[in-house]
């Protein structure tokens, strides 16, 4: 490992100075502030609200057991946490009846043609239109994706997480993450770039 040079440590103390200063004081802080974020990535990962909420519940409620954890763990702790009652969720609904589960309607291409719900209050709905498009064709691109990729693009690009809190969040090594990362860029990009 090569040594840093003292701009290069002096970026990496201010970056963790800012880091400590964004910690919350309380967990309960910190789950008000990372709830909405956390419903996406498992909305994403599950494609089901209902089921996406109950994995962030789930999650949060596991959370309060690691209260008297540090503040600066809880980040990667409940990103772990969650993507593992994704995995969960997932691996539930392989096992379940068929039958039972409601049937979704498929588009001409034999795609799952099932709307969201797009609640929002928004003022400005050209603006809002425009966003729901975007979150819309992010959504379908990344549902795509392989599921480590889907997940080292959510908490890397989207939750902005750094690597090694990405790599301990999915259980993998840092390296792991980056590669997940490229490969999931690369397919977004290819099929994102009519859209643009």
């Amino acid at each position: 490992m090569l040594a840093d040079t003292p701009a290069q440590a002096h970026v990496r103390a201010a970056s963790s100075e800012e880091a400590v200063a964004r910690l919350p004081a309380t967990l309960e802080e910190f789950l008000a502030g990372v709830g909405t974020r956390a419903f996406r990535f498992a909305e994403l990962g599950l494609r089901q609200r209902d089921d996406a909420l109950d994995a962030v519940q789930d999650a949060m409620m596991k959370m309060l057991s690691y209260r008297d954890r540090p503040a600066d763990e809880w980040t990667p702790l409940f990103w772990s946490i969650l993507r593992s009652r994704i995995v969960d969720v997932q691996r539930r609904r392989t096992f379940r009846l068929r039958w039972l589960m409601p049937t979704p309607a498929f588009d001409k291409d034999g795609r799952d043609d099932s709307t969201l719900d797009w609640a929002d209050d928004g003022p400005d709905p050209s603006r809002t239109f425009d966003g729901r498009e975007a979150y819309a064709k992010l959504s379908e691109a990344m549902a795509k994706l392989p599921r480590r990729q889907r997940e080292a693009f959510s908490l890397r690009i989207l939750e902005e997480l750094d690597v090694a809190t990405t790599a301990q969040a999915m259980g993998c090594s840092e390296g792991a993450v980056k590669t997940h990362l490229s490969r999931a860029r690369e397919a977004l990009q290819r099929q994102l770039e009519d859209w643009r």
